[in-house]
């Protein structure tokens, strides 16, 4: 997609998906075939349900067709969420992911994967897990040193406020 048209895009519908009190993440125009499929993000602190995904997509699609963002042709609407692995690009993504596990790639080469503890405006507090039975440490990462930060699905997390006594200690 040119940038042109990426700017459009985004000028013609990050409005409307605001008054939804949704954030647009990504836009991406995508050929599949001879059609084309316009893929939207959205999303928000508390995060986006279906309800919302279904009102926004209604309200983008009305847009898209009283106007000729689009081009002349068929293509198909797709509205969605960032996903459970999502890419950490922007302030707010690190803020909605506090408390999460990340993998960061760092200018140095490092790789870390670490818990986010507190975002702050130049960078974010984390905690790094022990290894081999050692205690977890908390570091400061700026955001000056990540080249790449990823969120981490976790299956057996367990929250310290869910664990008993007995399996604390």
């Amino acid at each position: 997609m040119s940038t042109t048209q990426s700017e459009r895009l985004r000028e013609l519908l990050e409005p409307l998906v605001g008054s939804q009190g949704l954030d647009l993440e990504e836009i991406a125009v995508d050929s599949v075939g001879r059609k084309r499929v316009l893929r939207v993000v959205v999303d928000s602190d508390t995060g986006a349900d279906l309800d919302q995904i279904a009102d926004v997509s209604r309200a983008l699609s009305a847009k898209l067709d009283e106007t000729d963002a689009m081009g002349e042709g068929e293509y198909t609407l797709e509205v969605g969420t960032p996903g459970a692995e999502r890419l950490l690009k922007e302030h707010r993504h690190y803020v909605r992911a506090v408390d999460r596990l990340v993998k960061f790639q760092l200018h140095e080469g490092d790789e870390l994967v670490a818990r986010i503890l507190q975002v702050a405006d130049e960078g974010l507090d984390v905690e790094v897990p022990g290894v081999k039975g050692r205690k977890a440490t908390t570091r400061t990462l700026a955001f000056a040193d990540i080249d790449k930060a990823r969120v981490q699905v976790e299956f057996n997390r367990k929250d310290n406020k869910d664990m008993t006594e007995e399996e604390e200690a």
